[in-house]
């Protein structure tokens, strides 16, 4: 049996598909590339997916991960441009290698969040910005299952940064009093926060600034996953979670001709 890792997309209008969404277009997409799938035992066999942490609906993600079952080798990067090909655009199969390492789930202890804040001016989102990161806890609250729930938020950040972003189209709007149209401000929030229980999420992190510094978006935030794996202490960022999968096939590529060697007749 074999594994591969994917790495996926949510792109643009497909950010509002759900996990179960997903789950449905990628297991037609296994069929339609034929993929050598594993299946489970017992009376409803389903294929050998397992799914990480995936992004709530309404999000963005340039950073989901999976990994797959094969009953027979196949190739990650033919396999990865197979299942792309089958996959309709914005849900984008990126990165592919064959799992030779343990535990992706347990490298996935971070994610760094873009937050798009249209109508906020950037010198308003960086004042809020260093009140929450001025703050010892910040609690904010949920509705969970049981009722709503009341956490602290600031634990999680390891990191919150406010940037001003330049126009992009759409972004004019024309005033009746001028003649020429109004650029709308636009703030970019960068966000690193730890994987904790309860999760924080990017929204918990907006009712947070609302908390502290009366920060309220006039339209809701472009929410963006821009990365997800281990969290560097020392650095401070975030690391790419298949990396110890590349490495350890470079080092069994490195070693093989080294043993067929020593095992050839003098």
């Amino acid at each position: 049996m074999q594994r591969i890792r994917l790495r996926y997309t949510k792109r643009g209008r497909l950010r509002f598909t759900s996990h179960r969404d997903f789950q449905r277009a990628f297991e037609r997409a296994l069929r339609r590339a034929e993929v050598p799938m594993a299946y489970s035992a017992g009376f409803t066999p389903h294929p050998k997916v397992s799914y990480a942490n995936a992004a709530a609906t309404g999000t963005g993600s340039e950073a989901e991960y999976l990994e797959i079952a094969l009953t027979e080798a196949r190739d990650p990067d033919k396999l990865r441009e197979l299942l792309d090909e089958s996959l309709p655009t914005g849900l984008d199969i990126v990165d592919a290698v064959e799992a030779r390492t343990s535990g992706l789930a347990d490298r996935l202890t971070a994610s760094v969040w873009e937050l798009r804040l249209d109508g906020v001016a950037p010198e308003e989102a960086r004042r809020a910005v260093d009140l929450f990161n001025a703050a010892e806890t910040v609690e904010v609250q949920r509705l969970a299952k049981n009722g709503m729930r009341t956490f602290d938020a600031r634990g999680a950040v390891a990191g919150l940064e406010a940037f001003e972003t330049g126009a992009e189209p759409g972004d004019e709007t024309h005033s009746p009093q001028a003649d020429r149209p109004v650029v709308q401000p636009c703030a970019i929030l960068r966000l690193v926060v730890r994987h904790v229980t309860p999760a924080v999420r990017p929204d918990d992190v907006l009712s947070g600034l609302r908390a502290v510094a009366d920060l309220a978006p006039p339209v809701p935030a472009g929410v963006t996953r821009l990365a997800q794996g281990l969290f560097d202490e020392e650095t401070g960022t975030v690391t790419d979670p298949l990396a110890p999968d590349r490495e350890a096939a470079v080092a069994l590529s490195m070693a093989t001709p080294t043993a067929a060697a020593s095992q050839a007749p003098a």
